[in-house]
């Protein structure tokens, strides 16, 4: 899983909601000539991937003369970029289709699509059934769109969910609609070939395949040409990269991609995201080892430390191999911090198995977690060939179980820090004053000091850390 890396220990609904207000904060002064043309209103829910997908698509509509607003009430077409990974995260979706039925009602005329894995899930049903959108597009047809839009506003129903086997966008330059202007994201694959019983991912973004190696170079520089000084490398499972390079009939792993855009300059920091436990090899830890400006922090989703569980989950790894990646980054890269995704009540887990996972995550030591309670999602193996038997209560009070314990190690791990120095890049104004800086890092942990003069977001500073909460160290800047 690749939830955006807010450090909300609680699941994913506080965090879309707070991804999709961040959103909001885009784009019509940067957009020249915007009240003169058709404007698009676009809101992400769910992963990282979805929200890197929607700067695709902004880029796409920008280049038919499109303009983005953040105003619903005056948008011409509005796009809702959804996620399947839970039952919740639907209904949410669903919510928020109905309100913009509202806005069309008063202003005929607007259209509204629905993007992304529930738009490929759901088909059909969306415009036959609940008549709530003219347009649905899956992930690999957002080229697409400008042709899909045309057609709606002649009245056409327009459906693109093709799943594509070359598809990576690679050529597009992605409109940012993050307004800070430090950190951004970079699609280095899309699809998966991961079969989790559990998941929907598969179905609905198609089989693995990566992106040019020298085309995400290319971007990260240009970024880093531009002022930004983080980058996030994103994929299902960053550690599966290989691209064939036809020149040389080589292919460049992961770690070798790694090392390339760390390269780019010592000041551009390096992040990935998400990594599975299978196909982490020492070779990336290496690389990791080699370079201070890729961060010490990895994102390693465990699902379950039970292995009989694990093994119900196809997650094709047990307990015993993922202590021994645990082992090899505190090994090779003391200091890591490692995060986890964590499902609580998966079909027939017992009270011991529960157990399991909370041990695991005391030997972990994970600085934070994404926890969620089992969600059956249909037409997923897990739904055809096992019975969602824990009750729901059981499985909330083991999910709380676990977000007790793990505050109470994010606390921890966050105490061990105070006294230490850390480099940290300031992203912008802390949310509590203006009158601080809020920042990260290296551990991707959120460190908030006071302003000193000469500094401003894209800088770096250290920061010496004097106290700590379980999501926040604080500190003051030291020369």
């Amino acid at each position: 899983m690749l939830y955006d890396d807010n450090p909300t220990l609680v699941g994913i609904d506080k965090k879309i909601d707070e991804a999709r207000q961040g959103e909001a904060l885009f784009w019509e002064e940067q957009t020249p000539g915007a009240e003169r043309r058709k404007r698009f209103y676009i809101e992400s829910y769910g992963c990282q991937m979805n929200f890197s997908d929607s700067e695709i698509v902004a880029s796409v509509l920008a280049a038919e003369g499109f303009a983005p607003t953040r105003i619903l009430e005056e948008s011409d077409l509005i796009l809702i970029n959804t996620c399947s990974i839970r039952e919740k995260a639907e209904e949410t979706v669903r919510k928020r289709l109905r309100i913009f039925d509202q806005v069309k009602r008063k202003r005929p005329g607007v259209l509204v699509g629905v993007l992304g894995c529930m738009a490929e899930r759901l088909k059909k049903k969306f415009l036959e059934e609940e008549k709530l959108v003219d347009i649905v597009v899956g992930p690999d047809a957002y080229r697409d769109l400008p042709a899909l839009v045309a057609g709606a506003e002649e009245g056409e129903k327009g459906i693109n969910v093709f799943l594509s086997r070359e598809e990576t966008y690679a050529d597009i330059s992605p409109l940012r609609l993050d307004g800070n202007g430090v950190s951004a994201f970079i699609s280095i694959m899309r699809g998966c070939d991961n079969m989790c019983s559990f998941c929907v991912v598969p179905y609905t973004r198609g089989r693995e395949r990566s992106r040019d190696a020298f085309s995400i170079v290319a971007e990260a520089t240009e970024l880093f040409e531009r002022g930004y000084r983080e980058v996030t490398l994103l994929g299902q499972n960053v550690d599966s990269y290989k691209w064939l390079n036809p020149e040389t009939e080589k292919t460049v792993s992961f770690a070798e991609l790694l090392e390339m855009t760390a390269l780019v300059h010592p000041d551009l920091r390096v992040r990935f995201s998400t990594s599975h436990p299978k196909d982490m090899t020492d070779e990336v830890l290496h690389t990791m080892a080699r370079h201070e400006n890729i961060c010490k922090y990895i994102h390693l989703p465990v699902q379950s430390g039970n292995s009989r569980v694990l093994g119900l989950m196809n997650r094709t790894y047990d307990r015993e191999w993922y202590l021994g990646r645990i082992e090899a980054i505190e090994r090779i890269l003391p200091g890591c911090a490692i995060s986890s995704d964590i499902i609580t009540g998966f079909c027939t887990e017992t009270e011991a198995e529960h157990q399991d996972t909370l041990s695991m995550m005391q030997r972990a030591n994970y600085s934070m977690s994404y926890m969620f309670a089992y969600s059956e999602r249909p037409g997923t193996p897990a739904a055809k060939k096992y019975a969602d038997d824990v009750p729901e209560e059981v499985k909330k009070r083991r999910l709380n179980e676990v977000i007790r314990l793990q505050n109470q190690i994010s606390l921890r791990h966050n105490q061990a820090d105070i006294g230490k120095t850390f480099k940290v890049l300031i992203e912008g104004d802390s949310k509590r004053s203006e009158l601080e800086f809020k920042g990260r890092n290296t551990q991707n942990k959120v460190v908030v000091f006071p302003k000193a003069p000469g500094l401003a977001p894209g800088s770096y500073a250290q920061v010496r850390i004097h106290t700590v909460t379980g999501a926040t160290l604080i500190g003051e800047i030291v020369a």
